[in-house]
């Protein structure tokens, strides 16, 4: 069923585990991992990027094809529909009308004061609709970046005044994770984490889940991480999968064949997360 996030991380705040957020990024993705979160029974929130949105043909398109997966394969697990990184109100108005039942405002580009404004913005016309809102605050690096550089750590004061002038329902602040692949070891600040965790009381966010080691993704739950992103390694695992099937057979160009090739190794990374944070058996 399609929900909000807010009594699924609530409830993963207060067991200690974390929400699995997988981006999807076409039709099949999404039913694998429906499919596959389904057989684990664990939660799971469904990531869209604003890139993604726009292959997959619009907000309207991608909401209309979530809500019929559910209900075609008899999805019974809390699933919900995210917009990842929304840029401005604009888009995330977009989200909400088209049925989404939580988005991200990700104001972090700009000063405390016009964050704090941005986001208020989103999150008053959000409680409209009951949909659950994520900030960001700090600066999370990208793939260009390695562990000590491209990365603003997040204040834990500006932490507090975001989230006591906004009422976001869920904070991501930025403690030392980058999108993508890692240049290094990660350097996750679990301090600066617990220590807003207890402060804002609110179940926090990790982006770029992705080549986090097992050891460091366990404390960070334990620390008060409540949903993880994962992204990069969920299109690893696909391609490999995609890339043996060819390969291995020169001859097939039914491209469904091509797609569902990758189905196999996709849904395994899939398992293994959901195994690790602890979300299996929690819907």
């Amino acid at each position: 069923m399609l929900v909000n996030m807010k009594e699924m991380l609530e409830k993963a705040k207060q067991n200690k585990y974390a929400v699995p957020h997988f981006n999807i990024n076409n039709l099949e993705w999404t039913r694998f991992i429906l499919e596959e979160c389904e057989i684990l029974k664990s939660p799971v929130i469904l990531g869209v990027s604003e890139g993604a949105i726009k292959y997959m043909g619009g907000y309207k398109v991608v909401a209309d094809i979530t809500k019929n997966l559910i209900n075609s394969l008899e999805i019974t697990i809390p699933v919900s529909l995210h917009l990842d990184h929304g840029s401005d109100f604009a888009n995330c108005k977009k989200a909400i009308d088209s049925g989404f039942t939580s988005v991200m405002i990700d104001a972090s580009k700009y000063n405390l004061e016009e964050n704090i404004n941005k986001t208020k913005e989103v999150v008053e016309y959000a409680k409209k609709f009951n949909v659950t809102v994520e900030a960001e605050i700090g600066h999370i690096g990208g793939s260009e970046d390695n562990v000590n550089s491209g990365i603003l750590y997040a204040d834990v004061d500006e932490c507090i005044k975001l989230v006591n002038n906004t009422n976001i329902d869920f904070l991501a602040p930025a403690l030392g994770s980058v999108h993508g692949l890692y240049k290094g070891e990660p350097n996750l600040d679990f301090n600066r984490m617990e220590e807003i965790s207890k402060k804002v009381n609110l179940p926090l966010v990790l982006h770029g889940g992705t080549g986090i080691p097992d050891f460091q993704i366990k404390k960070a739950i334990a620390c008060g991480t409540s949903k993880i992103n994962v992204n990069t390694e969920l299109q690893i695992a696909w391609t490999k999968g995609v890339r043996i099937f060819l390969d291995n057979d020169t001859s097939t160009y039914d491209p469904r064949k091509i797609i569902k090739s990758g189905e196999d190794s996709m849904k395994q990374a899939i398992k293994d997360k959901v195994e690790l944070f602890g979300s299996k058996n929690r819907a």
